[in-house]
């Protein structure tokens, strides 16, 4: 794994696509994601229609590593205890860890855990 990997929560994906400057620097980053994390990306960008969602997601398909069920287990745990965690947030943090990436995003449940690397 690359020394300076970092997993995208949905989060980052949309400040990314924002062009928010504080994310400017991870456009060429090695980055890992979840198909969750791309499921609800694609989700959230139909508004802006079939079209572009589909297009985007598949530009970030390249990204996606597998979760397994231990994974689940585990993010299920976390959930269990900081139930405002969203599913693909709590997977993709518990897969970001497994990878020993740094998890990037701006949601405010994740400030203050190890292992986040929070920009908003």
């Amino acid at each position: 794994m690359p020394e300076n990997l970092f997993f995208f929560d949905t989060y980052a994906f949309f400040e990314i696509l924002a062009g928010n400057p504080a994310y400017k620097r991870f456009e060429s980053a090695d980055a890992i994601t979840t198909i969750f994390n791309l499921a609800e990306l694609n989700f959230a960008l139909k508004r802006e229609g079939k079209g572009f969602a589909d297009k985007i997601t598949k530009k970030y398909e390249v990204l996606l590593v597998d979760v397994t069920a231990e994974d689940v287990c585990e993010a299920m745990d976390l959930r269990m205890k900081n139930r405002k965690l969203s599913i693909p947030g709590a997977i993709g943090y518990t897969v970001a860890k497994r990878h020993g990436a740094k998890f990037l995003t701006g949601d405010m449940q994740f400030e203050k855990m190890p292992g986040t690397e929070f920009i908003k």
